[in-house]
């Protein structure tokens, strides 16, 4: 009988790194958490999984890797807000580079099999000169997230060359679903939804016609399955190819709620895409990935999953 693989999960807590915990434990893999609940959620961690309440900044990193000997690590434990980093650029580094770096020393020196990194293809080509935008496309971000996913994917690189580390970037598209957090700055899907739900109005920076390409966090919870076997030393567009306008999502979930109001309107965010979306031809010809999930059904299924959180909590 083959032996369990061990699969550590940065931000397992959170968003989409909890649905991909649940996909591999259904798998049968043995999963480690690894997560400081500063946006993750309690209620978001399987049981099933081991939890180490860690900071990935922190040197206590290299003891969970030391005990828990992990064979593949999926790094999705990251500061996510364009708009906070711009804000606070120090931060988001300090997180971004220097958590994905001390991440990279661990996993070297426990030899790990395969380092799959989640990128943004959103934010790291900046204002594409055609869309969809390829994975061959310049690299010209506009805001220190977007830089600060790029140096994870170059030290990627780097640790490949060096140590011969095997790993794939996925730069994603705009993710959403259920879980999602509609209280940060990020996560328009999630923030429209619960605002929406709660009779309130939601408020659309700039004129609304920024176009995002929207992927469901179930698609993109399949391109890491996929990345476990498939793909060396490289990033991938995981997108639909399809721009949606911040404008085009309100109109959808506003039938799909049946809510009744206009959105706020307030000004311009620095450091944000104006149009992107992603072709993402080589996910599918080299890792055998491509979307599955309508954006009108994965709305559908969002709104019902914070209508039923709306009803635990009463």
């Amino acid at each position: 009988m083959a032996q369990t693989k061990t699969a550590l999960v940065t931000g397992g807590a959170g968003f989409i790194g909890s649905h991909l915990v649940d996909r591999l434990l259904s798998m049968d893999y043995k999963v480690v958490i690894v997560d400081n609940l500063s946006t993750g959620k309690l209620k978001n961690l399987n049981p099933a999984a081991t939890f180490h309440h860690v900071d990935i900044t922190h040197q206590s990193v290299f003891e969970v890797f030391q005990r828990e000997e992990p064979d593949l690590v999926f790094h999705m434990a990251a500061q996510t807000s364009v708009p906070r980093s711009t804000k606070d650029p120090v931060m988001d580094g300090e997180v971004n580079v220097l958590g994905t770096l001390r991440l990279l020393e661990a996993a070297r020196h426990s030899g790990i099999e395969k380092f799959i990194f989640s990128s943004s293809g959103g934010t790291i080509y900046g204002e594409p000169e055609s869309i969809p935008c390829t994975d061959q496309h310049p690299v010209a971000p506009l805001s220190p997230y977007g830089l600060s996913k790029y140096l994870g994917e170059q030290y990627l690189e780097l640790y490949r060359r060096l140590h011969r580390l095997s790993y794939v970037s996925l730069r994603y598209g705009n993710v959403y679903g259920p879980r999602q957090d509609p209280h940060g700055e990020a996560g328009v899907v999630a923030i429209f939804t619960q605002t929406m739900l709660e009779g309130k109005q939601p408020q659309i920076f700039g004129d609304g016609n920024q176009e995002r390409d929207f992927v469901s966090v179930e698609d993109i919870v399949e391109a890491n399955i996929l990345a476990i076997h498939r793909g060396d030393g490289t990033a991938y567009n995981i997108g639909t190819g399809q721009g949606t306008s911040v404008m085009q999502i309100f109109e959808l979930l506003k039938s799909i709620i049946m809510y009744k109001w206009d959105p706020e309107r307030g000004p311009s965010r620095p450091g944000e895409v104006y149009k992107i979306s992603l072709d993402s031809t080589r996910a599918a010809q080299e890792l055998g990935w491509t979307p599955q999930v309508s954006l009108e059904d994965g709305l559908r299924k969002t709104v019902e999953s914070f209508r039923q959180a709306a009803r635990a909590t009463r």
